[in-house]
Order: structure tokens, then sequence, then C-alpha cells
């Protein structure tokens, strides 16, 4: 496990349109732990669009995209995908050039990383890349009827393995740069679990996709982790092989601070926490101040070290984030956020060092 002590991490998605610029700033604040950019302004880097190559079924029409279990050669298909899953599987120096690999229009941000850190006097600590996480992928894709595929079995069996692949065949490209290597699960459909829509989902059902993808991440010698933007049950990840929980400490971290046992177990077994104190909603960037958010910092990691804690451990296990992806925000707002982002690391990190 690695000591991140407050050093500032990425989320994934941004705005603009040059993977170049966006790279240069990321590497810029966050030299040690750059993350490689989606840019939702192409449609092919959209959550869902980026991970959904491969997929059997797969019909894209008028800007949706649906899974096609009715098409004539949709069994052929079906069939095609676990046989090229097995491949990879049991051999996995071939998911290079499968399915599972992203394409040149899926895979900018990653390619333009990758080339920048290798022109680098020294490569970086770490790398950090990202899938849609399976519960949001399978609430959110659909069927012909328009039906989540969470409620397809088989379905929902392609759709873990093909997040497990994407993310091992990230992991494995990543650390042709870099010794280490951190994976997230990207979980906004979290927030929901419990709610009316998807009270048919069980515990057990999350912590089992979760999990796969978890161990796919873990095969390749890298740390996985689960990002949700809101609040959620935690102990569904607390209690699972998570090594990172990113998490909105800005506006959520009283409700994480909850669960007092299974989070402190968490942090005494090397659990890393990714605090998202830095804001991105707009209303908050704007007026937000990197001295009010660093003196929020020690307030939340003194409510940590009344669990039994001890504060340098909190302090060393912990990055500094912001609170989600700024994909959604102006270009000004991302420069703002990145700034308040490398202030508060800065200013948490000189009072303990």
């Amino acid at each position: 496990m690695i000591a991140p002590a407050c050093r500032p991490l990425l989320i994934g998605s941004f705005p603009g349109s040059s993977h170049e610029e966006i790279v240069r700033a990321i590497c810029a604040v966050t030299p040690d732990f750059p993350v490689w950019p989606q840019l939702p302004v192409y449609r092919q880097e959209g959550m869902l669009e980026q991970f959904l190559e491969g997929f059997p079924g797969l019909v894209e029409k008028d800007g949706k995209s649906w899974i096609d279990t009715t098409a004539p050669d949709f069994d052929a298909a079906l069939l095609a995908f676990f046989e090229d899953y097995l491949i990879c599987a049991e051999d996995p120096e071939q998911l290079a050039t499968s399915r599972f690999a992203f394409s040149a229009e899926a895979g900018r941000g990653l390619a333009t990383l990758l080339t920048h850190c290798r022109q680098l006097p020294q490569a970086p600590f770490a790398l950090k890349g990202q899938v849609t996480g399976p519960v949001t992928f399978c609430t959110t894709v659909v069927d012909e009827r328009e039906r989540a595929i969470f409620y397809h079995d088989t379905l929902r069996d392609v759709a873990i393995k093909m997040l497990a692949m994407k993310a091992r065949w990230q992991a494995r490209l990543m650390r042709e740069v870099s010794d280490n290597v951190l994976i997230f699960q990207d979980e906004p459909g979290l927030a929901g679990f419990g709610s009316s829509a998807f009270i048919t989902i069980t515990k057990d059902e999350v912590q089992t996709a979760i999990g796969e993808v978890s161990a796919a991440i873990h095969a390749e010698g890298a740390l996985c982790g689960v990002h949700v933007c809101a609040n959620t049950e935690w102990p569904l990840l607390l209690e699972k092989d998570v090594d990172v929980l990113s998490y909105d400490a800005f506006s959520y971290f009283d409700r994480l601070a909850l669960y007092k046992d299974a989070l402190a177990a968490f942090i005494r077994r090397g659990g890393l926490l990714a605090t998202g104190i830095i804001p991105t909603a707009p209303e908050f960037i704007e007026r937000a101040d990197a001295a009010e958010l660093t003196r929020r910092w020690f307030e939340q990691c003194e409510t940590l070290a009344a669990m039994g804690l001890e504060r340098q451990r909190i302090f060393e296990q912990s990055f500094i984030t912001p609170s989600c992806g700024m994909g959604s925000l102006t270009e000004a707002q991302t420069a703002q956020a990145l700034g308040l982002l490398r202030d508060v690391s800065a200013a948490v990190r000189n009072r303990f060092q």
C-alpha cells in the first residue's frame, strides 16, 4: 500500500477539447499521481459510451445506445464475447489486441497521458485510471425494452466482465510507465442504493459486482478505488476489497462519519481516503477559500481522531481531491478548482511536515 500523505489527486472528467493541454495541467497540479482525462465534449469519452465498446448486441442510433437482445446474431455475439473473455482471463497478454482495449477514439486521454509521462525525466510515482462502476453502468445502460441491464442476469454478467477486463487492460498499460497504478470505479449510481428506484437491488449484488472488478484490478498489482460523489450506504464499500474510498467530503463527510466502526476498521487495515474537500459545484467554487477548506479538513481529521485513529495515520493515508469530476464545469471554474486543490494540499502537508 502507498502513503499519499495528502498529495493532490483528480477524479477524471474535464471540460475542453485538447487532451494535450489538459494533461499538462493535470501533471502540473498532480505530478505524483496524474490521471488520464475523460473529455465528455467527445461522445466516445462519455461515461457510458467509453466502456460500451465491444459489448455484444450494442446498437447506436440517433445519439442513443442500447443492447438489442432480439437481434438475429445476438446469441453468436454473446458466445464470441465469452470466448474472448476466457482467452484474456487465461492469458492477459491478449488484452492488448482484444475488444477490451480502448479504440483510438475512446482512448485519447489515456494515450496522451502515457505519451507525456514517457517524455518526462522521471516517471510519476503512480498513475490513475478509471472505469464506470458496474452498478452505475448496469442501472443506466438499457436493453431494447428500455429496461436496465442490471435486471437481466446475462447482460449484467457481461457488463461486469467487460468492465473488469477494461480495468485490467488499463492497469497493464499504465504499469509500463509507473510501477504504481490506481484504478477507480466511478459509482455515482450508488447514491440511489436503497431508494425506491433501486429497491430490488441487494447489498450482495452490489458487493459482488464491485468485487469482481476489484479482483481484476488487483490481479494486475494495482490498487482499487471506488468514487461516490453523494451519500450512500458506506459499509457497502468499507467492508469490501476496496483500497481507496473516494467521497465528497465537502458535502457528505458527516454522513460517512456516522459509520464509525466500519470507517475506523477500513483505515486501520490500510485503506486510503480520497477526501473530496474541494467543491465542484459552481456555486461553491466561486466563493471557496483555500484557508477555509484547509480548516475544514483539519476539523474532519479531528472527527476521525476521535474514533481512536492517529492523526499521522490519517494524514499519511489520505489524498486531497475535488468532490467530483469537473467535466460539466467551465474552463475558468476548473482552473479555480485546480488552484484550490494545489493550495489546500500544500497547506495540509506543510502543517504535518
